[in-house]
């Protein structure tokens, strides 16, 4: 891998766009709401003006003096139907500041798609920490078997909704509840194998029973069994990292290291969105992919 950081960016599309960013916020539209978070790396002065930022809810942080949470200027649905290219999905404001998808996540998608629908081969693809679907679902358009793994029931039956919206592609996942580190031993143990993988490990989280989750302590462990359920004939894996602490470079050498005696490529860099206001690349999280 080369010591250079690659733009993994997503445009704006109809159901979603990225209004403007500064004061250690963002402005976002989804479908016909508005919406302020906090993104504390927007240490730049807003482009927008005032009456702009006049959103229908606003995620307040603690650091505010009053209790985390959403402040709604209007009344939103507690759950809305968008869309993009044909795919279609639940979003809600949640507890956690987000809305069941990651908006910056849609290159990965067109790149999931387009690696699938291109190799001429049954493709088997696995979505470890899989949320709410998005991914999944476009692995599924493309013509893959897919395996879709998360430790929230909660998000797994997000999910199921979010499948059950795209009538077209109700056959052809698996959806299991599972701790993904223990899902790979068992997958490697019984000589499951799969083409293509996607893992968006958080920094801290806990398995379905209680397991205790921490990113800088299990991450060479979850590459390792990663590699060993990879088919004879890879595809991809990507790994994405919301970790504050993290960086692109050491996220792809990780993935580099865990990799090299397959061959291929390792890209690192940042997933970024297109900001409308300036047309600046505004980056949210970090990921790795690797191709055979």
């Amino acid at each position: 891998m080369k010591d250079q950081i690659k733009i993994f960016i997503s445009e704006s599309w109809a159901d979603y766009e990225l209004l403007d960013t500064g004061g250690g916020e963002k402005l976002e539209r989804l479908g016909k709401y508005t919406f302020v978070r906090p993104y504390e790396d927007a240490v730049w002065d807003k482009t927008l003006g005032a009456d702009k930022w006049r959103p229908d809810a606003r995620f307040i942080t603690s650091r505010e003096g009053s209790k985390a949470g959403w402040r709604f200027a209007n009344k939103i649905p507690e759950g809305f139907v968008l869309e993009r290219t044909g795919i279609k999905w639940k979003a809600s404001p949640t507890p956690f500041r987000h809305f069941g998808f990651f908006p910056e996540q849609a290159s990965h998608w067109d790149f999931i798609e387009s690696k699938i629908k291109n190799a001429g081969r049954p493709i088997k693809f696995l979505n470890l920490f899989g949320y709410t679907g998005i991914a999944s679902l476009y692995a599924l358009r493309a013509g893959a078997e897919v395996t879709h793994v998360d430790a929230s029931r909660q998000s797994l039956t997000w999910a199921k909704e979010n499948q059950k919206l795209n009538p077209r592609l109700v056959e052809g996942m698996r959806i299991i509840a599972e701790d993904a580190l223990k899902f790979l031993e068992r997958e490697s143990k019984r000589g499951n194998r799969y083409d293509a993988i996607i893992m968006d490990p958080p920094k801290f989280g806990r398995g379905p029973k209680g397991e205790i989750w921490k990113l800088e302590e299990k991450l060479p462990k979850l590459l390792a069994e990663a590699r060993n359920v990879l088919s004879d004939q890879p595809l991809f894996l990507i790994l994405n990292s919301y970790a504050v602490n993290s960086s692109s470079l050491s996220l792809g050498y990780a993935l580099e290291e865990a990799m090299k005696a397959r061959g291929g490529k390792t890209e690192a860099g940042e997933l970024c969105l297109k900001e409308s206001s300036t047309g600046r690349a505004i980056p949210i999280a970090n990921a790795a992919i690797w191709s055979a």
